[in-house]
């Protein structure tokens, strides 16, 4: 477990780990040497002359004030490490999500590293604060008990320690059965949870719909599968517990029974008799709390390896030698690319020279998002090269790719925060002169001025307290400050409502003003500005040309465009 924890977070920490585990250790050993005290205090309380156990009993007063230290710097280096560690290993979950290919993000995935960036940091992390002291305690000091034990009646000793292998094999069975269950119990959690989010989220379509009683169904079937998932779960852990119980239980009985036929045949006096039993039933504690002190540590190794898993996972990788390019226009060369087992691209070719607008189309399904994806570098193709300026992409420092290029993406999501900070990410030292002409650009001014608090509303969580157009107001002002030579449009204006839409249009005719643009597009204004047109379907680019040169073809993209215009005509 400690080999695993170092090796997750680095080698940093070894040399604190270690002390702590040192420290831990001395301290288990003291408390076990503590009990080896009661033998001679018993001895002279139950003889001729009681008085004579007053040194006896300042000796363990003395040893019970040395544990209270040590037990002091144990835990309170076992805290220390612990938050150091915890913090530690955000930064560092933190510092390689932000180097894996955001492709790599997909709807599971960001439900599993939430919860592990949350209760699994916490439960993995939480293994040298809370677990270490008492796991070492509950083996070190009933052996140390046991060897003094042994030093006062070796057969008593003995008897005691065939304990030892039992309880071994039973931790390893209870481990061992009820590790495939608590992968399952961690997984049907998640699912529960996600339901809980979808059900607390579908209110109001489920009501206008009527069938919240359906809905309810699929969450109580996710929390049944819990309930029996946690069933089968204690199905797996109580025959080890009751073994162990059992386990201490009959070796106390044992040592019990034998101390008796040693006191009456005169080998072991009374008072050693009482303290080797009194130091026999203080070894059954520690032991018999191994059942839930290994549960917990399981369930933090779980934690541990799903960590592992996500750090083992490698980013994108960046060039030795990075490469800038001197100008920006785009160029697709012979793009390969799958997502999964499904073939997005199949050899496909385009340019899109400095300064100019070219619009994709095509149906749904068709990868024109990923076509901007790619050139983001959010996914390594498979074969090919996306270029700017002549330079491949993977060829070039990822803060200077990311550097170059602006996106507007249909979904916008805005960090809680004001609107001013949501605007700044596009330029953080930019002034405040820039920020309000870039807001008044998107026309973002408009919604400024009708907020009570202006520049300081919160824009809540994903930016829920303001409308679907002005989020998308903030996107574009925030665009517009990074000043960025390419622009990436996806589908920007598809659900706005016709005010919204008219006022991020001009927000993005000012955007794409004497930069290289990539738009995917379902409205028709911004196809016709476009100085060119791609029309993508099966892996493949279909045609090319301009608008004009399209419609006199006659061919897929007129029938997209008959089809577009006659649906915006009849709404």
């Amino acid at each position: 477990m400690i080999g695993l924890l170092l090796r997750v977070l680095g080698n940093e920490y070894a040399k604190p780990m270690r002390r702590t585990v040192a420290l831990m250790t001395v301290t288990a050993i003291v408390e076990g040497l503590l009990y080896a005290l009661l033998v001679p205090v018993l001895h002279k309380l139950f003889g001729s002359d009681p008085a004579e156990a007053w040194p006896y009993l300042l000796g363990f007063g003395g040893a019970v004030a040395v544990y209270a230290v040590l037990r002091y710097l144990s835990d309170v280096s076992g805290m220390r490490v612990g938050t150091s560690m915890l913090r530690g290993m955000y930064y560092k979950l933190g510092d390689h999500l932000a180097r894996l290919p955001l492709g790599w993000y997909d709807s599971t995935r960001v439900g599993d590293v939430s919860t592990m960036a949350s209760k699994g940091l916490l439960a993995a992390l939480g293994v040298a604060a809370h677990l270490l002291a008492p796991f070492i305690s509950a083996l070190v000091t009933p052996l140390t008990i046991v060897a003094v034990m042994i030093a006062y009646d070796w057969r008593l000793g003995l008897a005691a320690l065939a304990a030892a292998p039992v309880v071994a094999v039973i931790q390893k069975w209870t481990a061992r059965s009820s590790a495939a269950v608590d992968a399952e119990r961690h997984e049907r959690d998640n699912e529960a949870a996600g339901r809980v989010i979808e059900f607390i989220q579908a209110q109001p379509v489920l009501r206008a719909g009527g069938r919240t009683g359906e809905r309810f169904g699929l969450l109580d079937n996710a929390l049944q599968d819990v309930e029996r998932t946690s069933r089968r779960t204690v199905g797996a852990v109580l025959p080890g517990a009751v073994s162990l119980t059992v386990t201490v239980q009959v070796v106390f009985t044992l040592i019990m029974v034998l101390g008796t036929y040693l006191g009456l045949g005169g080998d072991i006096g009374v008072a050693e008799l009482l303290s080797i039993l009194v130091l026999a039933a203080r070894c059954a504690d520690p032991l018999l709390s191994l059942s839930d002190i290994g549960g917990k540590l399981r369930g933090a190794r779980v934690e541990l390896d799903r960590l592992d898993t996500v750090l083992r996972t490698a980013p994108l990788p960046e060039p030795a030698e990075p490469v800038r390019p001197e100008s920006h226009g785009v160029e697709f060369d012979s793009v390969t690319f799958k997502h999964g087992d499904r073939l997005v691209f199949d050899d496909v070719s385009l340019t899109v020279p400095v300064g100019q607008r070219l619009a994709v189309v095509g149906p749904s399904g068709a990868g024109k998002s990923t076509l901007l994806q790619l050139l983001a570098r959010f996914y390594d193709v498979d074969a090919g090269a996306v270029r700017i300026g002549g330079v491949d992409v993977r060829s070039m420092d990822t803060e200077d790719l990311m550097s170059r290029i602006a996106i507007v993406f249909q979904d916008v999501y805005l960090f809680d925060g004001t609107i001013e900070q949501n605007v700044r990410l596009g330029r953080p030292d930019a002034t405040d002169a820039e920020v309000r002409a870039a807001a008044s650009a998107a026309r973002l001014d408009e919604v400024i001025d009708r907020l009570p608090d202006g520049w300081a509303a919160d824009v809540g969580e994903g930016g829920a307290r303001l409308s679907g157009g002005e989020r998308q107001r903030v996107s574009i002002a925030r665009a517009l400050l990074k000043d960025a030579p390419i622009v990436l449009l996806d589908e920007v204006t598809s659900s706005l409502d016709p005010v919204n839409e008219a006022a991020v249009h001009e927000g993005i005719e000012r955007l794409m003003a004497g930069r290289t643009v990539v738009t995917v597009a379902h409205r028709m204004r911004t196809v016709r500005r476009a100085d060119r047109v791609v029309f993508l379907d099966g892996g493949k680019i279909v045609e090319e040309g301009s608008h004009d040169e399209l419609l006199l073809q006659g061919g897929r993209y007129a029938d997209f465009w008959n089809i577009s215009t006659a649906a915006t005509a009849s709404g």
